[in-house]
């Protein structure tokens, strides 16, 4: 299994939305490496679900239900989606700074490429990041 990050700003498309619309294909990307970092979602990859800009907190945890296809919102086949489904909401919102102080998490791409919206983690940031939510 392989772990993930995926940002979105709340005012476009919020944690409280993906939950009512229960599955979502992940859109709008536009940054070859996040791109490929779509590319190699698997199904049943779990992903944290980030809000960027406003908040800048984990918020939850998404699965991947179904593996990269051509985005249906452009013709240019140079760009892919993935379905999300949300899996469940932290309890405590995990903040930008509270990752950048905790030093298990100092390479985290959410820290070192903060524009990067789709972005790998390993097992043991996934679960730390868990950790300071619960």
């Amino acid at each position: 299994m392989n772990y993930w990050l995926v940002k979105s700003e709340p005012f476009k498309y919020s944690w409280d939305q993906f939950n009512e619309d229960k599955e979502t294909f992940w859109d709008g990307v536009r940054n070859y490496q996040a791109r490929n970092n779509l590319r190699e979602m698997k199904k049943g990859d779990l992903v944290l679900f980030y809000h960027s800009n406003e908040g800048k907190n984990v918020v939850g945890i998404a699965k991947v239900t179904k593996e990269h296809y051509q985005d249906p919102t452009t013709d240019d086949t140079n760009w892919v989606v993935v379905n999300l489904a949300p899996v469940e909401a932290l309890k405590n919102p995990v903040s930008l700074e509270t990752i950048k102080a905790d030093d298990r998490l100092k390479d985290v791409s959410l820290v070192k490429q903060g524009r990067l919206s789709v972005m790998s983690l390993k097992a043991v940031e996934f679960d730390r990041i868990l950790e300071l939510g619960m």
